[in-house]
């Protein structure tokens, strides 16, 4: 598996011979002017994991992606996405795809929620092999080799990310959704995640736009 982090949410996954890229928006840079996708996948509607402003060139460019997302946002999006609900289980080629969680974590209770899928990339017989959580901290019943963990955001504590990333115990734990702070204080959160991590759980800071391969 490759893994290139375009900032916040936005990931670029190269696995089983597809290329997929979740959550771009208007928080991540460097996506731009991609092509060869095989698919978009996005978890939600709030902008900073799909930019209204740039989404509609990157599917351009990528005519042969297929588009997946929430319900909620498919249905704002058009019909040629596809909405994914929790237990949705399809194919890309070789690469299995399970969509868990479905709802977006509670801001506020005065705050209406919103669909929210999760995906889990792999295959039949080892279907965690990736877990993209977007805004959730939902636990899936599947093991996870790599869990994409949401670092910061405005409806976590930090105490609440670390029993999240127990909950989960990947393999391997890379950070996301830390766009919303600035760079000098993501060593607070990136060193409480290393430090309280469960045991056999590798952290790793994934460099920005730059691939990275993890076995």
């Amino acid at each position: 598996m490759r893994l290139t982090h375009f900032g916040h949410s936005c990931v670029l996954v190269e696995l089983a011979g597809k290329t997929v890229l979740f959550d771009p928006g208007n928080f991540s840079h460097g996506f731009e002017g991609i092509t060869g996708l095989d698919a978009i996948m996005i978890t939600h509607q709030h902008p900073d994991h799909a930019d209204p402003m740039r989404l509609g060139e990157l599917i351009n460019a990528n005519p042969g992606a297929t588009l997946y997302s929430d319900p909620q946002t498919a249905a704002l999006l058009g019909r040629s996405w596809t909405g994914v609900h929790a237990g949705d289980v399809f194919t890309i080629g070789d690469l299995q795809v399970t969509g868990v969680g479905g709802t977006h974590a509670v801001i506020h209770p005065e705050i209406p929620t919103i669909d929210n899928t999760g995906y889990l990339l792999g295959s039949a017989d080892r279907p965690g092999q990736f877990l993209h959580p977007g805004d959730s901290l939902f636990v899936p019943e599947q093991a996870v080799d790599v869990l994409a963990i949401p670092a910061v955001a405005p409806w976590m504590k930090i105490s609440e990310t670390v029993d999240y990333l127990r909950a989960v115990a990947p393999r391997m734990a890379v950070p996301i959704h830390q766009g919303i702070i600035n760079d000098p204080a993501s060593g607070i959160y990136y060193g409480r995640l290393n430090e309280m991590g469960p045991d056999g759980t590798e952290f790793r800071v994934l460099p920005t736009e730059d691939a990275t391969e993890v076995a």
